[in-house]
């Protein structure tokens, strides 16, 4: 079975502002859906060699899509005619139900803070 690696065959992007507080996917690069626009090229540069990007915020209904959309799009433009194969996903129902199910495993979920994740979340 091969293992991925983060970085290299995989690179996940949580795109949740202020709500980023109370934990995340344990490796996930932050890009505040608010500041997208201006740092999308430099994602793409340094993503360009990553075969699958996986975006979410909270909930991953408007600005984890937004956000893969918008990527993609980039990609399409910076990297025309050198891009590698590659897939772009949204991770569905977004960190709210992704830290329900693993908030436990430190392999998964880091800085993870109960406080932070009211009972209707968790």
């Amino acid at each position: 079975m091969k293992t991925s690696t983060p970085g290299k065959d995989f690179v996940v992007v949580d795109v949740r502002d202020d709500d980023y507080r109370g934990g995340n996917i344990k490796g996930a690069t932050n890009k505040p859906s608010r500041e997208f626009l201006t740092s999308v090229d430099e994602l793409v540069k340094d993503t360009r060699d990553v075969p699958f990007v996986v975006f979410h915020c909270a909930l991953s209904q408007v600005r984890g899509p937004k956000a893969a959309r918008i990527y993609e799009e980039t990609r399409q433009n910076v990297l025309y005619g050198k891009d590698i194969p590659h897939e772009v996903a949204i991770l569905r129902e977004g960190f709210a139900r992704f830290q329900e199910k693993y908030k436990d495993d430190p392999d998964l979920v880091e800085n993870w803070d109960k406080d932070i994740w009211a009972p209707e979340w968790s």
